[in-house]
């Protein structure tokens, strides 16, 4: 989805997967950050909160009627139906990040 957002052009790409990481590791409690992620990817945690949060408000926000193709494809359970995957409140996802 970020490919399409001029806003996120700015940002390294290893930057934004990390932060795309760390946002679905979230949001399937999955555990937060851990050093093994610290050391390979070269983002402490705290790095990565504004781009985590941005993330999550463009999936709250988005447009429903942009991208139909792609969410009809992310939907499909070969891609274990991600799209479906419904967005962290903001002020959880708040909460969440200061414990990680």
């Amino acid at each position: 989805m970020t490919l399409q957002e001029y806003d996120y052009a700015r940002e390294s790409p290893s930057k934004l997967a990390a932060s795309c990481l760390l946002l679905a590791l979230t949001m399937k409690n999955l555990g937060g950050w851990t050093p093994t992620l610290e050391y390979y990817s070269g983002y402490r945690s705290q790095d990565l909160h504004p781009l985590v949060k941005r993330l999550n408000f463009l999936l709250i926000y988005q447009p429903r009627d942009k991208l139909k193709a792609v969410r009809t494809k992310y939907s499909h359970r070969v891609f274990f139906e991600v799209a479906k995957v419904t967005p962290m409140d903001m002020l959880k996802l708040e909460e969440t990040l200061k414990s990680c």
